[in-house]
């Protein structure tokens, strides 16, 4: 389970019924029934409405979810409702990258800060955003209040990079580094290990192949 009861997998697919329901709110329209709005986010016309019981709009005989009022109900529960800053730690090509990422603007996100230990990355300015020195990011933090983070160091410096941010009072971070990190219960890990999803992708592919 997961914040006000929500099941963790459940908390994964609200942001696909919301990036469905603003298609549609985009096209004019009003009302959306689960199985079309379950059709669109891949999710099976039963779970979706499973999963809207942890939401406070009901459905209409007939007519189905109120577009507009599901998604101002999605944002506030996923704390979408302001934008909320974040930093990247790690210059290289997938920390800039993902700092450059506009579609991060569509749920309210902002990269702020970009960090990293390299003296020669260091001052140059990447999209708007001049490279900080790691060394610099604790008293960052301190000052700024940001609550979350994107890690994209190697696996040997991640945990030295969490324990800074969770000094700094990170209370969220997605992680790039291929290595499991040690935080306390209180602060949200979302690990994204790329190897793993490419060779389960080369599982399937290859099953395919030898059908």
């Amino acid at each position: 389970m997961y914040a006000r009861g929500i099941p963790r997998p459940t908390l994964e697919r609200l942001p696909r019924y919301l990036r469905a329901l603003r298609r549609h709110e985009d096209a004019g329209e009003v009302f959306i029934s689960s199985s079309r709005l379950g059709a669109e986010a891949g999710i099976e016309e039963f779970q979706v409405r499973k999963d809207l019981t942890h939401v406070e709009v009901t459905g209409r005989p007939s007519k189905g979810y109120p577009v507009g009022d599901l998604i101002a109900a999605l944002r506030k529960l996923l704390g979408l409702t302001g934008q909320r800053d974040a930093i990247v730690v790690g210059a290289g090509r997938l920390g800039v990258a993902l700092s450059q990422y506009p579609g991060f603007a569509n749920y309210g996100f902002k990269i702020v800060g970009l960090f990293d230990s390299d003296p020669g990355k260091v001052g140059s300015v990447i999209g708007g955003l001049r490279v900080m020195p790691v060394d610099s990011m604790l008293e960052y933090l301190s000052h700024e209040g940001i609550a979350m983070a994107i890690i994209t160091v190697p696996a040997e410096d991640a945990q030295g990079v969490a324990d800074q941010l969770l000094e700094g009072g990170i209370k969220g971070i997605w992680n790039f580094a291929p290595v499991a990190l040690d935080v306390p219960p209180d602060v949200y890990v979302r690990n994204e290990d790329l190897a793993i999803g490419l060779a389960s992708l080369s599982y399937h592919v290859s099953r395919h192949r030898d059908r």
